[in-house]
């Protein structure tokens, strides 16, 4: 990692509210090359606390912008951090819809300020756009709007360019939308990011930023929470824009999807892919696993040659670059990951064909333990030490398992897929579907995976019988290349928590049939792109965050209890169920971090997924949070505590959310939610 103190310009920083037209300011913070000339504005509009949660990171790229002759503005969302007013969702009246139309007003807020921007005097009147994850997702719709709106082309916007990283292809909350057909709980109401965000949302205004007024806007955003408030939707496909769009992600994130999406809909003259080994992460961040690349620089060249007219080469790169990793050890924190960069001159590639591999052998039942799945790995890993799933071993003898021989290396680019010829006795299952790398040794490396849900169109029962039918599931995007000598697993198994929420007949299983029954590959030419090639990531100065060391013992990430004697049948005249086990996840963010102005900000938490074999009925997720922000010298110290809890029975999930916000020793805010939302069936075609 380079860090430069200097750049083509030198320059300037200030804090900002800007107005929207409906009289909301929004609060801004605002980086300036220093010069008489006006410049292009580029835009980081996010429902995320420019004031200390993303500080750090918002001064890694923003100042460097500005150092190249940009002015890089972070903006606080509407009922977010230090902005006025609630969230875009509990804005609306009681009596209007949620959803589609709530993300239209944050579109239309991102694209107010597009223009606010523009219409400055140190702006040049173009407007670039960028974000990770829903930041990514807003510079998407802001896209989306300007060419809905627009009725000549070019449009009428000044929004020229995005950069879209780490972005959602099924709504701002959907930690796996391309590969599930089941409540998930990394779904509302199940989430543990979503209740990660409550606590956020919950957080105070800074009156060092906002003045005196912050209490009163603190206790006004207060009483429009609502934990359950719906999310947006979003598919890659809603976005039909003429704004170019530079899509970025990682295959240990669960958006790369929308990178392909999105490359194979717009017009290959204005959309580029990336895809690298990363997780939930900007390129340069040092994630894990790497190589980090140089993404300023090349997020430069992007916003060069669309927003300044320069040739910067943008349009000769291959229209998707992608890392291909090599055969690796299964372990939950990577450096950088062997492997090599490639190019695809379109996509659908016409380097990439289907191998398929039929299964082979008689009928089999897959009946999994519930518990199948607690080593999935968090689901949306943005680095830490126990981010990506381990050894697959145990889930493979917790499932039903095809190995298929590597007999010469093998590249995997895109979305796996397979056929299966089922018979399920229940009226509804779940199907659960892995691809690993099982080297000579044993050890098995998660590729891919996906998730479906089974319905029959009859009820099962005497009269009834089983139902037999074909499923068709695209996993997740994958990018692996296996190694001669190793196997191909396609691991199949009934349950798949907690990343996928057990249904009411998850403990019957369903029957796979080899003989109609098949693993489609996308196998790439094995030819590399040596062309390709990033510069070293570079930064500017950090701003300067301290750690303070404590005496705590430090906790693991990811801590996993269970009764190993329920994975083999337990006593069926015990206790209900058999045996239980607990899965117990702490934030990788938990700590305290103290901020160059004297912000002190602590925050942690605790996360626990409990089921109890044989007993779909006992899946529970509760979710802790605590945050306190500190001014010592102002004498300021408010906190924040959420408590959240999810369970099920045959027909509802039951919710409980607690939400209890101090100033001092005060309680200024307590509420708690309980609500029952009904286990609705997806619309996925029957068994």
């Amino acid at each position: 990692m380079r860090i430069r103190s200097s750049f083509p310009y030198e320059t300037t920083h200030d804090d900002l509210r800007i107005r929207l037209p409906d009289g909301t300011l929004l609060y801004a913070r605002v980086w300036r090359p220093l010069t008489d000339e006006p410049v292009p504005a580029l835009l980081e509009y996010a429902p995320d606390r420019l004031s200390d949660r993303t500080a750090a990171r918002d001064r890694q790229r923003h100042p460097w912008y500005a150092g190249h002759g940009y002015a890089s503005v972070r903006v606080d969302a509407r009922g977010h951090g230090d902005s006025e007013g609630p969230p875009e969702d509990a804005a609306r009246p009681p009596t209007e819809p949620a959803g589609r139309a709530a993300a239209e007003d944050g579109a239309a807020d991102g694209a107010a300020v597009v223009a606010w921007l523009a219409a400055q005097p140190w702006c040049d009147g173009t407007v670039g756009m960028f974000g990770i994850g829903r930041g990514g997702t807003y510079a998407l719709q802001v896209a989306a709007l300007a060419t809905l709106t627009a009725v000549e082309a070019p449009p009428p916007t000044p929004l020229k360019a995005v950069v879209a990283v780490c972005c959602p292809d099924a709504h701002p909350d959907n930690g796996v939308g391309h590969p599930s057909g089941s409540a998930l709980p990394a779904d509302p109401p199940h989430a543990e990011a979503a209740r990660a965000r409550l606590a956020s949302l919950c957080l105070p205004p800074d009156p060092e930023h906002v003045g005196d007024t912050w209490r009163d806007m603190w206790l006004r955003r207060l009483e429009s929470v609502d934990p359950l408030t719906p999310s947006a939707p979003f598919t890659a496909s809603d976005v039909t824009t003429r704004v170019p769009v530079l899509a970025v992600g990682g295959w240990h994130d669960p958006y790369a999807d929308t990178v392909l999406g999105l490359v194979e809909r717009l017009p290959p003259d204005r959309v580029r892919g990336l895809i690298g080994p990363w997780p939930h992460a900007y390129p340069d961040h040092a994630p894990h696993p790497g190589p980090a690349i140089g993404f300023l620089q090349e997020t430069l060249r992007w916003w060069d040659h669309w927003l300044k007219g320069k040739d910067t080469g943008v349009l000769s790169d291959p229209l998707l670059r992608a890392y291909v990793p090599g055969s690796h050890l299964p372990v939950t924190e990577y450096g950088v990951l062997p492997g090599r960069w490639i190019g695809e001159p379109a996509w659908p590639s016409p380097r990439v064909r289907v191998a398929t591999y039929a299964l082979q052998g008689a009928p089999a039942l897959v009946r999994s333990p519930l518990h199948t799945g607690v080593d999935a790995g968090r689901l949306l890993p943005r680095g830490g030490d126990a981010g990506l799933p381990p050894d697959q071993r145990e889930e493979d003898a917790r499932s039903v398992c095809f190995d298929f021989p590597v007999r010469e290396e093998t590249w995997v680019l895109g979305v796996p897929r397979v056929r299966l010829r089922l018979t399920c006795e229940a009226s509804h299952a779940q199907v659960a579907v892995r691809i690993c790398d099982v080297a000579p040794d044993g050890s098995s490396t998660l590729v891919s995976r996906g998730v479906r849900e089974l319905r029959r169109t009859e009820p099962a029962g005497e009269d009834h019988g089983s139902a037999a039918g074909d499923v068709v599931l695209d996993l997740a995007p994958a990018g692996h290349a296996f190694p001669p000598g190793h196997r191909v697993r396609l691991a199949l198994s009934s349950a798949y928590w907690p990343w996928v929420w057990p249904g009411p007949e998850s403990a019957a299983g369903f029957t796979v049939d080899p003989a109609g029954s098949a693993l489609e590959l996308p196998v790439r030419v094995r030819e590399a792109d040596p062309g390709i090639a990033f510069e070293e990531p570079e930064q500017a100065p950090p701003l300067g965050v301290s750690l303070p060391a404590t005496l705590d013992e430090p906790r693991p990430e990811r801590l996993l209890l269970g009764d190993e004697g329920a994975e083999a049948g337990g006593d069926e005249g015990g206790a209900r169920g058999g045996g239980g086990w607990r899965l117990e996840v702490v934030p990788p963010e938990a700590g305290t971090r103290v901020y160059p102005d004297g912000l002190e900000y602590t925050e942690d938490g605790l996360t626990t997924y409990t089921i109890t074999e044989r007993d779909p009925f006992s899946a529970r997720v509760r979710c802790d949070r605590t945050v306190r922000l500190h001014r010592p010298e102002r004498g300021w110290d408010t906190g924040v505590r959420t408590r959240s809890e999810v369970t099920c029975d045959a027909t509802d999930f039951i919710t409980t959310d607690e939400v209890v916000c101090t100033e001092g020793d005060e309680v200024v805010f307590h509420r708690t939610w309980r609500k029952h939302i009904p286990r609705t069936p997806l619309p996925h075609p029957p068994l």
